[in-house]
């Protein structure tokens, strides 16, 4: 028997957390913050047994999966964090910008609790065994696959199976897939809105602002600009690094990134707006340069793009909706050809769809029948015998 508990990303996107229970062993999978959202909504819904917690094990470090760690630590949390180097690296900036302040101040980053593994290691805490994946995601990421004798859950995390940057490893076959459902059932294909970005860029010659995510989305972008481009001066750092993990990349991907890296112009602050694409981040305006910027381009009549997701009111929604800003989608998560592959070479098993709203979950399960579009935050599942009860 496992039991398993839906704490955020379930019927949302955002604040991804599960937890794992089994006789004697409770894992944490995952503990992220809700852009847009206040009060209670923006942390996962654990509101009890977190001194029974035996490990949090983080995915990676975007916010929805890493943003409440001061918050646990808050609650009383003080097991081992188990995660990559990669995400402990660049968890503490995650932090910086969307847990709380006071929190924060008391809670900061506990690198004493930190348990370092590599992508592909398996590890066994209490009970469970958990093998472990590269993501296609972001450097660093991973999916997590557990199994305690009795049942076998597969969580996902966010994953993308048909990047042109980053290598996936192949989901195992489970019981349960807990799978990213990100974008529902979208048809189109990443290549293909990666070459439709490339083209929105050529149309735009005298310069437009690109904001994204420092650590993923940074790099699919950074493979489709044109010969000359900017980017924000204190991305560039973050993103040598990125590119330095070769292990996680595809090896032709490395040699190109390294190539657009070098010839990148840095952009400053108080400079000019340059004539030619600016990659900024954050993603949504709501942290980082990108803050600043996207009211700037705004101002200025300065062409912005946006390529993911936009929570409800943040910066990047509100130019979006008032018809100032365009939008195309470059794919971090999987698509709907990406999701039916991984379904089926996890032997069709019964799946639960996280980071996705209640519709899109509906329109999913007409593709995949065995998923479980009720599934909702707040609520805990049993497995037993490999079937939910």
């Amino acid at each position: 028997m496992m039991q398993v508990d839906l704490h955020g990303g379930f019927g949302e996107k955002g604040r991804t957390s599960v937890a794992l229970r089994s006789t004697g062993s409770h894992i944490l999978l995952d503990v992220g913050i809700k852009v847009g959202a206040s009060g209670r909504e923006y942390y996962p819904a654990i509101e009890r047994d977190i001194e029974t917690i035996d490990a949090l094990l983080l995915s990676h470090a975007h916010e929805d999966h890493v943003g409440a760690l001061s918050w646990l630590l808050a609650k009383g949390y003080r097991g081992p964090i188990f995660m990559t180097e990669e995400t402990r690296d660049e968890a503490p900036a995650t932090l910086a910008h969307y847990a709380d302040a006071a929190q924060l101040e008391q809670f900061p980053f506990p690198s004493g609790q930190v348990e370092l593994f590599s992508p592909g290691d398996t590890l066994t805490i209490g009970d469970f065994t958990i093998r472990t994946g590269r993501s296609g995601h972001v450097v660093g990421g991973v999916w997590f696959a557990v199994e305690n004798g009795q049942a076998n859950v597969v969580y996902s995390a966010d994953i993308l199976p048909d990047s042109r940057v980053f290598v996936m490893d192949p989901l195992p076959p489970c019981d349960l897939l807990i799978l990213d459902a990100s974008y529902g059932a979208d048809p189109v294909s990443g290549g293909a809105r990666a070459d439709a970005i490339a083209t929105w860029v050529a149309e735009h010659p005298k310069g437009c602002l690109l904001p994204t995510p420092l650590f993923g989305r940074s790099l699919e972008l950074l493979a489709v600009m044109p010969k000359r481009f900017a980017i924000h001066a204190s991305m560039r750092q973050a993103l040598a690094v990125q590119i330095a993990a070769a292990g996680a990349l595809y090896p032709k991907a490395v040699e190109r990134l390294k190539q657009q890296l070098a010839a990148a112009i840095d952009w400053n602050d108080g400079d000019p707006l340059p004539d030619c694409p600016l990659l900024a981040d954050d993603g949504m305006g709501t942290a980082g340069p990108s803050a600043t910027l996207i009211p700037l381009a705004d101002a200025s009549n300065y062409p912005v793009l946006l390529t993911g997701h936009l929570p409800a009111s943040s910066p990047g929604d509100l130019l979006h909706r008032a018809g100032r800003a365009d939008w195309i989608r470059m794919p971090t998560h999987p698509t709907l050809s990406g999701n039916m592959e991984i379904w089926r070479k996890c032997g069709e098993p019964q799946v639960l769809g996280h980071s996705c709203t209640p519709p899109m979950l509906d329109e999913l399960k007409s593709h995949i029948p065995s998923l479980r579009a009720d599934a909702r935050t707040g609520q805990s599942l049993t497995l037993l015998e490999g079937k939910i009860v």
